[in-house]
């Protein structure tokens, strides 16, 4: 379903990527990265309305062969996936359902005592789980 996930920190140094395709691992790297220009602009269009309680950005930019999505946390950590743009079945309530779980799962990562915040994510839970979340079992 899902050919990469990101979590991003607040000044823009990467937590945790992973892809389901190594051979085209540096073009979703670069699609994830060129994805932050995007995310930091609807985050300041978004910061003068007081009700923006919305962390989901819906979909960031399109290619030709994938789908870049967006989600910030109140902790300004972003959440980035990118998706196959020959998947037209996945709906706008299903990427919604991504990002919820990717969220609980990076809650969980990070409120382990042993985690130090700012560092990478490694921890091998969170990475089956993603795993699992990206091949569309979870």
């Amino acid at each position: 379903m899902a050919f990469c996930i990101a979590v991003i920190g607040k000044d823009n140094a990467p937590m945790y990527l992973t892809t389901s395709d190594m051979e085209q691992e540096l073009d979703l790297q670069y699609h994830v990265h060129a994805a932050l220009d995007v995310v930091e602009e609807k985050c300041l269009i978004g910061k003068g309305a007081p009700d923006s309680k919305e962390l989901y950005l819906g979909l960031l930019y399109s290619t030709e062969n994938h789908k870049i999505y967006g989600f910030v946390t109140n902790s300004r950590v972003k959440l980035i996936v990118v998706i196959d743009s020959s998947n037209v079945a996945l709906r706008e309530n299903e990427v919604r359902a991504i990002f919820r779980n990717l969220h609980i799962l990076y809650t969980d990562a990070v409120c382990n005592p042993f985690y130090i915040p700012g560092e990478p994510l490694a921890s091998k839970k969170f990475d089956r789980a993603v795993q699992k979340l990206m091949s569309g079992n979870a």
